[in-house]
């Protein structure tokens, strides 16, 4: 598995291309913004876009969905319960950012358990909700991408609409920090960690 890292847009939310190596099928996680540059490094590595995931349909990071779905035809897929805030820009915050923006609807409901294949690599959908009542996380080999859920010291925002700070720590404890220590946790935003450090010293958990 490869995967590489992309900081996108305004807030540098973080957009992930993530590939098997022998086939070259890959996914864009949070497809954030600068649709230009996620398919520059698509070109680059010949890569062939099978799924375009948005964890949570936050505004900042589901900017590039409708570009990459033009480009690619791969399916813009996101938790069944976010779905709505694709097309509601209150919902999705745009609005509330000064700059009201509807997605395209998704073309794939997600749900807990689901899998996305690419090739040899394995994509498994966790039903992680809390910053947004449908967010998502991917568990890949030895690894997590945890949307706005987890980071580095720190967890997501719980005061937007739909947000549950109950819901999320539950969600962290039970799908997250389950995880063996060494897994590398991918967040939205700032560096990636491990669920060993967080379990270890994040002051939220």
């Amino acid at each position: 598995m490869q995967v590489r890292t992309l900081a996108l847009g305004p807030l540098q939310t973080n957009c992930y291309v993530v590939w098997d190596e022998e086939t070259r099928e890959a996914a864009v996680i949070d497809p954030a913004d600068e649709a230009q540059r996620i398919l520059a490094l698509v070109n680059e590595k010949q890569l062939t876009v099978r799924y375009i995931v948005d964890t949570h349909a936050h505004a900042d990071h589901i900017l590039a969905n409708s570009a990459l779905h033009e480009a690619t035809g791969a399916p813009v897929c996101v938790g069944e319960r976010d779905a709505p805030l694709l097309t509601d820009s209150m919902g999705n915050l745009s609005a509330w950012a000064g700059f009201p923006y509807r997605a395209r609807e998704a073309d794939r409901l997600l749900r807990e358990g689901d899998e996305l294949t690419l090739g040899n690599l394995t994509l498994k959908v966790l039903d992680t909700p809390g910053h947004t009542p449908g967010g998502i996380s991917l568990l890949a080999p030895g690894c997590v991408f945890s949307g706005d859920c987890l980071f580095e010291g720190s967890i997501g925002r719980t005061d937007f609409p739909g947000g549950n700070t109950r819901q999320l720590l539950a969600t962290i404890r039970e799908k997250l920090l389950s995880l063996p220590d060494d897994t590398i946790v991918y967040s939205g935003h700032g560096p990636a960690t491990t669920i060993g450090a967080e379990r270890e010293g994040n002051p939220f958990v």
